[in-house]
């Protein structure tokens, strides 16, 4: 009998696993039945491979000196990143699978490219110093990727605590990481001159993603809409994507710079809703006690 090259894909990994999480010595490697697999499923996963592709090119545009290109494929990246989960969700497709590939894509989105395409504009001219802090952005951006991974597996978080991420998330911190160029595609060119400046903000944004400041993570925005608010949100999101494919560069500034200044925003909102659950909690031990 012939082994073909490539095992069918198994999204949730079906085989058994003895106590110690090991394939039982008696028990063949791999599926024992052929299946079929819902296209439901592997939808959502080819939103996945077309933002790496979008993520890589990037990469290339960088290389080649077309950093408008570069950006524009950054920003579809993260549109394709933010689809694919909801088109997951929303399919009922959600696979183990699937949320190995989104976090390898968000590495390559948010965290290389971002980097190279800030030191190919910029960073090279700082040496060995603008090399490092790119080097830290993309280890910023792994480690908060990790740890946003190991956060999804703790059953004790308080409901409450949903709403907020710790650190700032890898697309946001792509977004912001490249606000010198905007600045720069505004006509501040002066600032590519000024690499070390740069370099420093690089830096700062990759601490940002390991820091334990809380932000605000948007989850729940959407999820409910007043009947009297769906069409004035609906004209407000075409006027959004309107400007900023008009004024693309006023637009990402914009954003980078409003999120920025929403950071303390968040952290007051979080250190509200801890002391309120703090409270609730000694209150519900010391009812416990008295009965």
């Amino acid at each position: 009998m012939i082994e073909v090259p490539f095992q069918p894909f198994e999204p949730e990994n079906e085989q058994d696993e003895d106590k110690n999480g090991e394939n039982p010595v008696n028990k063949p490697v791999g599926p024992t039945r052929i299946r079929d697999i819902p296209i439901k499923v592997v939808f959502p996963n080819l939103l996945t491979l077309l933002a790496i592709c979008s993520g890589l090119t990037a990469i290339r545009f960088s290389v080649e000196g077309r950093f408008e290109l570069a950006i524009g494929a950054i920003v579809l990246a993260a549109i394709l990143d933010g689809l694919d989960g909801r088109v997951a969700r929303f399919l009922k497709s959600v696979t183990r699978f699937g949320a190995q590939m989104d976090s390898l894509a968000d590495f390559v989105n948010f965290g290389v490219a971002p980097a190279m395409l800030l030191y190919f504009w910029t960073l090279s001219q700082a040496g060995n110093f603008g090399w490092i802090c790119a080097l830290i952005y993309v280890i910023g951006a792994g480690l908060r990727l990790a740890r946003f991974n190991v956060m999804l597996e703790n059953p004790a978080q308080p409901e409450w605590q949903k709403n907020f991420f710790l650190g700032v998330p890898a697309p946001a911190a792509a977004l912001l990481v490249l606000l010198p160029v905007y600045l720069g595609q505004l006509g501040l060119e002066s600032l590519r001159q000024l690499p070390h400046i740069s370099a420093l903000y690089a830096l700062a944004i990759g601490l940002l993603m390991v820091s334990n400041i809380p932000t605000w993570s948007g989850k729940n925005m959407g999820q409910r809409v007043r009947r009297d608010l769906v069409f004035p949100l609906m004209i407000a999101g075409v006027l959004a994507v309107a400007f900023l494919l008009s004024n693309p560069w006023e637009s990402l500034t914009l954003i980078s710079v409003s999120y920025l200044l929403g950071l303390p925003i968040g952290v007051m909102s979080w250190r509200k809703l801890n002391k309120a659950w703090q409270t609730k909690l000694v209150l519900e031990n010391k009812s416990s006690d008295q009965q």
